[in-house]
């Protein structure tokens, strides 16, 4: 198929469209509301459920009631909106049904503003929910990659029985690139062996809760899910790298942030500088195990982030304590420019040649 001119969050609602998404139900919120926009017309012509909730609150839960049933359910928000919906998140989690999420991220902390941010990488990546849970969470950083990440979404959430979120800055959903959309899937004819079926078949013994009472129960419980999460981190780690062969200095970033590092880094090249590059695609798992391999013959990186630091601390623990790690962020809805992370990596080169001069 040839490629078309497409904006971020409509291509993404496709391309949820195109995976097999059979339910969306969600609320507007800004950065993100063109992508509830396009699923409010393409599925009722598809004879797909939308439903404009009254709120976020009410969207995610109506995201647990349709995944219970097995269908490919999703919604939609940006960062005061995921707050609002952590505790559906939570029960989902606990109920193993598999659900996918998409977090268009904003300035923050409170209502913030609709600029484009990495606010919300703690939120999504730690505590996206009460307990011990984690969701898979993949952040693209170009429309293409989205339309590609979004199948891969709903097809880890069925196979894991878990939640996926997606998440991007602001830019990325707001920007227009090039790209390519996938044909469309058949829907599958069959629910899942576990799903609630209803009337259809009153000989289902089915049953899925998130309630567990007990101590011991829910301490079981809690041994399974880790287990399941530990399958995911093996097995489920994406980044990408670039000159990192014979690199001295690392930048480490994600999504439009690592878009802008990767001007800095090809025109730092330019002029001799060793410097590479490491795209963390998968946010959760998080790849330290290679980025520790790394840290084992590069002695600086700097983490770039379009906040004030979040993804840092990651980066600390899959580097150890040995290397240095310097931070530039840009918070608020501010993106940075290359020429900034530029003057960020000329200024610590300097300081790592002065060193060398003295020792």
């Amino acid at each position: 198929m040839a490629k078309e001119l497409l904006k971020g969050n409509v291509a993404i609602a496709e391309a949820a469209i195109r995976a097999g998404c059979e339910a969306y139900f969600g609320y507007p919120i800004t950065p993100q509301t063109e992508l509830l926009e396009h699923m409010s017309k393409r599925m009722p012509e598809l004879g797909r459920t939308f439903l404009q909730a009254e709120s976020e609150v009410a969207a995610v839960n109506m995201v647990y009631g349709a995944a219970t049933a097995g269908v490919r359910t999703m919604t939609s928000s940006s960062s005061p909106g995921i707050s609002l919906m952590q505790e559906g998140l939570s029960y989902i989690a606990a109920s193993e049904v598999p659900a996918v999420f998409v977090d268009v991220m904003r300035g923050g902390p409170g209502l913030g503003n609709i600029q484009p941010s990495q606010s919300d990488y703690n939120q999504v990546t730690k505590t996206a929910g009460h307990g011990d849970f984690r969701p898979i969470v993949l952040a693209p950083s170009n429309v293409q990659e989205a339309i590609d990440l979004m199948g891969l979404s709903f097809d880890l959430a069925d196979k894991y029985r878990t939640v996926v979120f997606m998440v991007l800055d602001g830019a990325i959903g707001q920007i227009m690139e090039p790209a390519e959309m996938p044909p469309m899937r058949e829907l599958p004819t069959e629910r899942p062996s576990w799903a609630l079926t209803g009337k259809k078949n009153r000989g289902s013994k089915n049953i899925v809760t998130s309630i567990r009472l007990g101590a011991q129960p829910l301490a079981d419980f809690n041994d399974v899910l880790q287990a399941k999460l530990a399958v995911i981190e093996a097995n489920e780690l994406r980044y990408e790298e670039l000159y990192t062969e014979d690199a001295e200095l690392v930048i480490v970033a994600f999504g439009t942030a690592a878009r802008v590092a990767q001007t800095a880094v090809k025109r730092l090249r330019k002029d001799n500088i060793p410097i590479g590059l490491f795209r963390p695609i998968s946010l959760w798992p998080f790849p330290y195990k290679r980025l520790g391999e790394l840290a084992d013959r590069v002695p600086t990186f700097l983490s770039v982030e379009m906040n004030a630091g979040q993804m840092i601390h990651d980066v600390r623990e899959a580097v150890g304590r040995n290397v240095k790690l310097d931070f530039f962020g840009r918070p608020g809805g501010i993106i940075p420019l290359p020429e900034e992370v530029e003057a960020k990596v000329r200024d610590m080169w300097r300081q790592i040649e002065l060193a060398t001069q003295i020792n």
